[in-house]
């Protein structure tokens, strides 16, 4: 064997050598991988972080004694969804204690361009009833609150509600959403 075969110098360009791509390959994932995080981070929108937690500590309390008082009265509700169309079907454990409008927030989990707020009014049949603009196939979160009467808005002028419901439905495979007094 002679010498020069084994230290024989290949005269090829760089670009047809496995290494200098293989070094470059890495490089370039990083900058496709950063392009696309800078893309999402431009084009999204995350929200505000809250400055004033003391306040919304303090809501959450409120909200929380308003499941409580719906629990108290004994309401429940289902509301049908329909095209362009919301009734609700509201129980109590006392029949005087339905109001006479309803407000019912319909709100998407991550889109709240999506979300609405519906004055529901009585019907003669009993039923709360209200337009809607049609609704996205999806989760979809449903909160139902009273109008507060006159002698009670004097009482608690920050509070426009004195009790809330909360329910959930996927659309559109559930049409009818039951609504009752608990966190979810």
């Amino acid at each position: 064997m002679s010498a020069s075969t084994t230290n024989e110098v290949r005269n090829e360009p760089w670009y047809r050598q496995g290494w200098p791509w293989f070094l470059i390959m890495f490089p370039a994932i990083a900058v496709v991988c950063g392009t696309i995080t800078a893309v999402l981070a431009y084009t999204t929108w995350d929200g505000l972080v809250t400055d004033d937690y003391y306040k919304e500590g303090q809501t959450v309390v409120k909200v929380i004694d308003r499941l409580q008082h719906a629990q108290q009265m004994g309401l429940s509700a289902v509301a049908k969804v329909s095209d362009g169309a919301v009734s609700v079907k509201l129980e109590a454990a006392d029949k005087n204690d339905l109001p006479a409008t309803l407000y019912l927030t319909i709100v998407h989990p991550t889109h709240s361009g999506y979300d609405q707020t519906v004055v529901l009014q009585k019907g003669q049949d009993g039923a709360y009833s209200g337009e809607i603009a049609p609704l996205r196939a999806g989760h979809w979160r449903f909160q139902l609150e009273n109008e507060l009467k006159g002698d009670d808005k004097t009482d608690n002028e920050n509070e426009p509600r004195s009790w809330r419901m909360n329910g959930a439905a996927n659309l559109p495979t559930e049409t009818e959403v039951l609504i009752k007094p608990s966190d979810s």
